[in-house]
C-alpha cells in the first residue's frame, strides 16, 4: 500500500515541477533554432530530463547503495507517513470508479482473478 501513495507523490511532484519550470512564452534560448527549441521548450522535454537528471536519479543511487542510512532519518518517516495517509484517504481508488465507468460505457466485462467480493469487501472497496 505505501508503494502506490508514493507513487502517487512521486508524480504529483515530477508535475508540479514541470509546470513551475515551464519557460515564459516565446522563450528564446541560445539562439536555437525553432523546431529544435520547440521540442525541448514546448514539449516539457527539458524539464522532464531536469527532473530526472537532478532530482530523482541521484536520489535513487544514493538509495540503492546506501538504504539503511538513506531511511534512517525524520524525513523518510515523514514520508512514509503521508505516502499511508494518502492511500488510506482512498484518493487512489478513484480509478477503480474510472475503470467501470469506462468498462460499463463500453460495454464490456472486468476479468479479476480474485474471487467475487462479499458484502464487507464491497463496503470496504470503496
Amino acid at each position: 500500500r505505501y508503494l502506490m501513495g508514493r507513487q502517487f507523490m512521486v508524480l504529483a511532484l515530477v508535475f508540479v515541477i514541470n509546470m513551475s519550470g515551464a519557460p515564459v512564452e516565446d522563450a528564446d534560448v541560445l539562439s536555437l533554432p525553432t523546431p529544435l527549441a520547440n521540442m525541448f521548450l514546448k514539449s516539457g522535454l527539458a524539464m522532464i530530463l531536469f527532473t530526472c537528471m537532478i532530482g530523482q536519479l541521484n536520489t535513487q543511487v544514493n538509495a540503492s547503495h546506501c538504504m539503511l542510512d538513506y531511511l534512517n532519518d525524520h524525513f523518510a518517516t515523514f514520508t512514509v507517513w503521508v505516502a499511508m495517509a494518502i492511500e488510506a484517504s482512498g484518493l487512489l481508488h478513484a480509478s477503480y470508479l474510472i475503470q467501470i465507468i469506462v468498462a460499463k460505457l463500453a460495454g464490456k466485462t472486468i476479468e479479476s482473478n480474485e474471487p467475487p467480493r462479499s458484502g464487507g469487501m464491497n463496503l470496504l472497496f470503496w
